[in-house]
């Protein structure tokens, strides 16, 4: 192998074959870095990889998406791994269900799939505070991605858990991992090589000792690079420039990978669904490919942030952007799973590049997707009546004070009324319903920065709420640090601070249906709605939103996401993976319309609809 150099980390591999071979017996594998290109089985091997994320795929639905992956003509997957599924609350570890990441890398393996890994406590990803669990904030001094010493006690002690999943299947130990990142566009939030280097030994570690990377779009290379490991460029495609840039910042060599290679984008409420056209990206595949650069499409398959796992955007001079929980991301595969014409362009480019005699699989047919019959709502309760027992502060608790993750609070106190008052609310994190007595009085929206409503205040005493939603943690930017939630500040009637407040708290982390007792109708509070309906053959549906307000929707006790009137997003989807031939259950909580008592669907998804 002289003409390739290969100079750094050659490993050799007893390993199960890929692809789905039944021989018992075991093939050799080596996988090295050239001064040009990856080398494979002491051959040239370029990646063609794309992203795709365990937690927004449906576990049952993983192997056909690795399915569709192979007839696109990819031979990796690059995913993340995401520290708030896998340690929600300290010290509390979780790997299993649709967490079961290992699972995951395994199945590729089956489907004859390499694996790049992304395993830092970082991540971006358009996911709830990066990836970080919210409880890092409670640690006194704590300060992420720094030489803080709390902080790397909790990322020691996170990776080495993940080290215990997932090193064993690198490729240097019979696995299909090819690459390990360490970090993530760290460039853009530092310098610190001294940090970096910390990194690096800590994977090593925790037993990532095959071939590390790093990964940084083209302004942030300087800063985020770590000599020794293979630094990946995000963002180009252009071969001369992606080769200038890696031969600087690695001794003059390659490979050559893009680490982030986007022919797509994500959305945020209150703007356009981005769509970018596959003819403005098969000639940029092309060229990257002939040129000989590997490349890890963000994303193949975006799918669902499920739950209350969005991230947001912000900045000084751009609003508060929360994601929505389509990550449909216009990507090559739709977030059902089905072959776009971006993913069948695509496909044609990279089977022209294929080395010659390389097939790739027939694509799978699209999956059959139904409008089911309209769903009257059957039980609701207003959510005032199943609040429970509340904390009581002199001043109003973060989420983070009452150690909740996610959801809502519901903060309550008691105030003099019989006037017109301004009410003031100091740092809202992110969007409160305002209730007097009961009764909606105005929203106030941290995307509109939104503070202040003007009330009116009957005689004698008043009953204040202000039922506050965490809509995301920022995962990318300057305020990072600064995550929060609920009232993080103070309340102020007419510039008055208000004191002795009650938080009841309302995390939704189950559906909590048999809370749902009564039928007669909510009218003006945010209400808990149920039903049950019948199925006859489970296949994908996309419950239609249009008619409803703000909330969240599970479905046989999944949280399928957020809807909001405001769009773009109007539908939520409904993976037939998760219904049921028979009894299903749907719980609808509605925070700013109730009054709803019919949930339809559609045969398609609308994610391009503003209001």
């Amino acid at each position: 192998m002289k003409q390739f150099s290969c100079s750094l980390f050659i490993f050799l591999l007893a390993a199960s074959l890929l692809g789905g071979c039944t021989s018992e017996k075991k093939q050799l594998h080596t996988f090295a870095l050239g001064d040009s290109t990856f080398v494979l089985d002491g051959k040239p091997f370029q990646i063609i990889s794309g992203e795709m994320h365990y937690p927004r795929v449906p576990r049952e639905a993983w192997r056909a998406r690795m399915k569709m992956a192979k007839a696109m003509g990819l031979n990796t997957i690059g995913t993340y791994v995401f520290w708030n599924l896998h340690e929600p609350n300290k010290d509390q570890y979780d790997f299993t269900g649709n967490n079961d990441v290992a699972e995951f890398v395994r199945i590729a393996q089956q489907e004859g799939l390499w694996v790049v890994l992304r395993p830092s406590p970082y991540v971006c990803a358009e996911w709830e505070f990066g990836g970080y669990p919210y409880w890092l904030q409670n640690e006194k001094g704590l300060e992420v991605r720094s030489k803080e010493k709390q902080y790397l006690k909790e990322y020691r002690e996170y990776i080495n858990e993940v080290g215990k999943q997932l090193a064993p299947l690198q490729i240097n130990h019979g696995g299909n991992i090819l690459m390990v990142q360490v970090e993530n566009e760290y460039g853009s939030y530092g310098s610190d090589k001294e940090y970096l280097k910390i990194n690096e030994q800590m994977f090593r570690e925790a037993g990532f000792d095959g071939i590390l990377s790093t990964c940084d779009p083209v302004p942030a290379l300087e800063g985020g690079h770590l000599p020794g490991l293979l630094p990946g460029v995000n963002g180009i495609d252009n071969p001369k420039q992606v080769k200038e840039l890696v031969n600087k910042y690695n001794k003059g060599k390659g490979p050559y990978f893009v680490a982030e290679w986007y022919p797509a984008w994500f959305d945020w409420w209150g703007t356009p669904h981005h769509t970018v056209p596959a003819k403005d990206y098969v000639n940029r595949l092309d060229s990257a490919l002939k040129g000989g650069i590997s490349i890890n499409m963000y994303m193949f398959h975006g799918g669902t942030t499920r739950g209350f796992m969005n991230g947001a955007n912000f900045k000084d001079t751009t609003p508060y952007e929360p994601q929505i929980s389509s990550y449909d991301y216009d990507a090559p595969l739709d977030e059902a799973g089905n072959a776009t014409d971006k993913f069948m362009q695509f496909r044609e480019v990279i089977k022209k590049n294929l080395p010659a005699g390389q097939q790739i699989p027939d694509v799978p047919a699209a999956k059959p997707s139904v409008a089911i019959p309209a769903i009257k709502m059957q039980k609701q309760v207003s959510v005032f009546n199943i609040v429970g027992t509340p904390k009581e502060s002199k001043t109003p608790l973060t989420f983070e004070d009452m150690n909740q993750a996610y959801g809502y609070v519901l903060y309550r106190t008691t105030i003099k009324g019989g006037s017109k008052s301004l009410l003031k609310i100091k740092d809202l994190r992110d969007y409160g319903v305002i209730f007097i007595n009961g009764k909606k009085a105005g929203t106030l929206d941290r995307r509109l920065n939104q503070d202040s409503l003007q009330i009116n205040l009957p005689a004698g005493d008043v009953t204040l709420d202000i039922l506050v939603e965490n809509m995301g943690r920022i995962n990318f930017g300057p305020y990072l640090l600064k995550n929060k939630k609920g009232i993080t500040e103070a309340v102020l009637l007419d510039k008055k601070p208000v004191y002795n407040w009650k938080m009841f708290q309302l995390p939704f982390d189950k559906a909590g249906a048999e809370k749902i007792s009564g039928n007669q109708p909510v009218t003006d509070q945010p209400v808990l709605m149920s039903a049950e309906f019948e199925i006859s053959k489970p296949q994908d549906t996309y419950l239609d939103m249009r008619k409803w307000g703000k909330g969240v929707v599970w479905v046989n006790g999944h949280n399928l996401g957020r809807y909001w009137s405001i769009g773009p997003q109007q539908t939520i989807y409904v993976p037939a993976e998760w219904l049921k031939q028979g009894k299903n259950e749907v719980v609808v909580f509605e925070l700013i319309k109730p009054g709803q008592t019919e949930l339809t669907s559609l045969a398609k998804p609308i994610l391009n609809e503003l209001k």
